[in-house]
């Protein structure tokens, strides 16, 4: 598979994806247009909704950002949007299986079988066809704890500690920072690896404190993010965000970068036009974590605020063959 450009690739490069949810699926929509070399390594710490109920029942992974992420692997053929389909229907009951996704039953079920949850994806990847791998960030379901002001209105300028994504994620304060629980946690050895061995590694889209974040706090794989000879890109939000980042500007997604894993540098900074302008501090911010800013129209026309998967696309091709060096400098 290649994907036509100007320029072109004389190999299809070896492509990883940090992230989780509706972010990491809007990238691995994108990037399977530019390259079949693709791992997705996604958050594991979903409390929430069926993930939360088989990671309590069952004591596994939470399934749901994986099986997004092995969704938007499916091809385009129409075996491929079946499958994809297929992993995304949730059954409609009143009864126990109401709200579960047949594919994190089908993932709940192949990991009980095989004992193993990289081979158990490895599997599941085989039998739909996926174009690249699906890891987990560790190897255990781990919690989020985050700092929150104004969570509690009894105490609305205390800095309170909030645990677990889905409260995280859904409070009407002002999140501060994140940590997981435990502190230190293993990491998927598969993920390390491929980190290192990769060409690219692209941090966001996503829920910066509960998906983005995260990947910065397990010890192994930071080291590998920091370490890696890999180019790296740091892609941001359309938008500030309806939750966990409202009214955050473009350079204070990057200044949380920063704070999170102060050794971390990206060779590129990607983001939305309309989100970049206007933010003047944008620029410096992404030079002091040694990247390019590259900005660029990709807003879905149909006024949601998702990334168009081929402006993307178009957007993560000209990047990686280096279109990038001619019309914005300095190029890393």
């Amino acid at each position: 598979m290649r994907y036509e450009t100007p320029g072109g690739f004389d190999t299809l490069p070896s492509v990883v994806v940090l992230g989780g949810g509706h972010g990491l699926s809007a990238n691995l929509t994108a990037l399977r247009r530019v390259t079949d070399r693709l791992t997705a390594v996604v958050t594991v710490a979903d409390d929430g909704g069926s993930s939360g109920r088989l990671r309590d029942e069952l004591a596994c992974l939470p399934p749901g950002d994986l099986r997004m992420a092995l969704a938007a692997l499916c091809g385009d053929h129409p075996e491929g949007r079946r499958w994809a389909e297929v992993l995304q229907y949730r059954f409609d009951s009143g009864g126990e299986l109401s709200g579960h996704p047949i594919g994190n039953l089908m993932m709940a079920g192949i990991w009980q079988q095989v004992g193993d949850p990289v081979a158990g994806l490895d599997l599941l990847g085989d039998l739909i066809g996926a174009r690249g791998r699906v890891l987990p960030m560790a190897s255990s379901p781990l919690e989020i704890e985050a700092d929150i002001v104004g969570h509690d209105p009894a105490r609305p300028e205390e800095n309170v500690p909030v645990r677990g994504q889905v409260a995280v994620a859904s409070t009407s304060g002002w999140i501060q920072s994140i940590r997981l629980l435990p502190s230190r946690p293993i990491a998927c050895p598969e993920a390390i690896l491929a980190v290192r061995d990769a060409d690219w590694v692209i941090l966001g889209p996503g829920s910066w404190f509960t998906s983005v974040l995260p990947h910065l706090m397990v010890p192994e794989l930071a080291e590998a993010l920091v370490e890696t000879r890999a180019k790296r890109v740091l892609t941001l939000n359309i938008t500030p965000g309806v939750d966990e980042t409202t009214d955050f500007t473009a350079a204070r997604h990057i200044e949380l970068v920063a704070e999170h894993e102060p050794r971390m540098r990206f060779d590129v900074v990607l983001a939305d036009e309309a989100f970049a302008e206007g933010d003047k501090a944008l620029g410096s911010y992404a030079a002091s974590l040694g990247a390019t800013l590259w900005t660029q129209d990709l807003i879905m026309r149909d006024g949601t605020a998702r990334h168009h998967p081929l402006r993307l696309a178009s957007a993560y091709s000209e990047i990686m063959t280096g279109e990038v060096s001619g019309r914005m400098s300095p190029w890393r």
